[in-house]
């Protein structure tokens, strides 16, 4: 662990914890999140526009949505077309089952839902546990409607160990027989899922041309541990980056200043603020699980032409677009490793972040991560401002590693990127662990880096 020297320790502020587990309740699908994200915003006084529309460049705060992807800047007083951005990249899809074209399936008297893996699934973590759906609805007339089922519909049941006596010498499950869950008795053709899911969302169901809908796990977030110093729940891989970064956003933006406890409180966003130096960006990408090749993922040209259009706002040139981008700074926030305490093997020895112990610097010499010796010196800056002590995080030469958008938006665009994140437990099981006071350290960095 690594002390923010020079610097006096953030108090904690345990209200923005409480607000990120109002997040996750409320973003069960990447679509679900860009919505509570942007509702945060607006309170900080920013607003939607649209990419078929022309866009200006006065100052204020704005945001896009393209499905489960949002962008968010904040144009402040005095900004040049060439005034570099900060950015902050994140991404809001997680690992979870998705419900496939033709759902309704079933065998031995049993109704069951067809899915399909999306992303790298623990599959154990998702047996036996009550299963909700959410996601989004295309209607025949072009619009769409997000749905939120947060009831017991399904369960992906496990065999009984009297029916399988080697399972716990290694559990073996067949990713397209096994996972299967089951939401009911009778015939398969004896009611639609569809059908159930559109008179849900008050629809008809002749209306309902295609779905987005994927699984989630109904039970909260809550603290755990002796002292609640802990914090256990579904999607913290990578909503909790999410929900800091708007954070941070929004108390940027805001006259006042300072990370709040509820994300996008105060006011001023839209009223051009003070002189930042820099343009502070947000960007919640889709689609990192599976590779981020999409229109809404990180190898898109989302970002860029956002930047680009945005530097165009203000009067700029190719030229001026080139400048900004020369001085643009990416943190790529997402989570990282604890180490584990039942296999502590798997991890670097002279490297072991622990929850609570702040934000930890990720690090790849063959560019998994996209850090390198300056971007940590950027990290650092940022740890120091905002009085938080930080960590790092090398995988152990033995073990594969990760990545991140953060390679990829360096390669994109030509830019510096750091990766960082929060270190974290049971990384993309259906529920996650992590340390209760790290979402608020987190958030305090990620300001300090997008006011500097």
């Amino acid at each position: 662990m690594t002390s923010a020297a020079g610097a006096g320790r953030v108090a904690f502020d345990r209200s923005h914890t409480d607000d990120l587990i109002a997040f996750l309740q409320a973003s069960p699908s990447p679509f679900h999140a860009v919505t509570s994200a942007a509702e945060r915003l607006e309170k900080a006084g920013f607003r939607q526009v649209e990419e078929t529309a022309a866009w200006e460049g006065t100052p204020g705060g704005r945001y896009l949505i393209r499905g489960g992807a949002l962008i968010a800047w904040y144009v402040p007083a005095g900004a040049t077309p060439a005034t570099p951005f900060r950015i902050v990249g994140t991404h809001t899809d997680s690992p979870n089952l998705r419900v496939k074209p033709i759902p309704d399936t079933g065998r031995a008297g049993w109704r069951q839902v067809a899915v399909e893996i999306y992303g790298g699934v623990p599959l154990n973590t998702w047996l036996d546990r009550d299963l909700g759906l959410s996601g989004r609805l295309s209607l025949r007339d072009g619009s769409t409607r997000l749905v939120q089922l947060d009831e017991p519909l399904l369960r992906v049941p496990q065999l009984a160990i009297h029916l399988d006596r080697a399972v716990n010498d290694g559990m073996v499950l067949d990713r397209q027989q096994h996972i299967t869950p089951v939401w009911g008795l009778g015939r398969v053709d004896e009611g639609s899922l569809i059908e159930y899911v559109a008179e849900a969302a008050g629809l008809d169901p002749a209306q309902v041309v295609g779905w987005d809908l994927m699984v989630h796990d109904i039970q909260p977030p809550s603290y755990l541990g002796r002292d609640r110093e802990l914090l256990a729940a579904p999607r913290l891989d990578n909503l909790l980056s999410v929900h800091a970064a708007t954070a941070a956003l929004a108390a940027v933006a805001t006259a006042d200043g300072g990370v709040s406890g509820v994300a996008g409180t105060g006011s001023g966003a839209g009223g051009g603020g003070v002189d930042l130096g820099c343009i502070p960006v947000i960007v919640g990408f889709d689609h990192e699980e599976n590779g981020s090749q999409s229109d809404t993922g990180a190898q898109g040209p989302l970002l860029a032409s956002t930047l680009e259009r945005s530097v165009f706002a203000r009067g700029g040139t190719l030229e001026d677009r080139a400048r900004a981008l020369a001085g643009t700074v990416c943190l790529s926030s997402d989570m990282g490793h604890a180490v584990h305490p039942n296999y502590s093997e798997r991890h670097e020895p002279g490297h072991r972040p622990m929850p609570n112990g702040g934000p930890i610097l990720k690090v790849n010499v063959n560019n998994r991560y996209a850090t390198n010796g300056l971007g940590r010196a950027v990290f650092t800056a940022a740890c120091e401002r905002a009085g938080v002590p930080w960590q790092v995080f090398v995988s152990n030469n033995s073990m594969p590693c990760g990545t991140t958008i953060g390679p990829i938006t360096a390669a994109r665009l030509g830019i510096a990127t750091v990766d960082c994140g929060i270190a974290a437990l049971s990384m993309h099981s259906a529920r996650e662990l992590c340390g209760a006071d790290d979402p608020f350290l987190l958030a305090s960095v990620l300001k300090a880096f997008l006011e500097s």
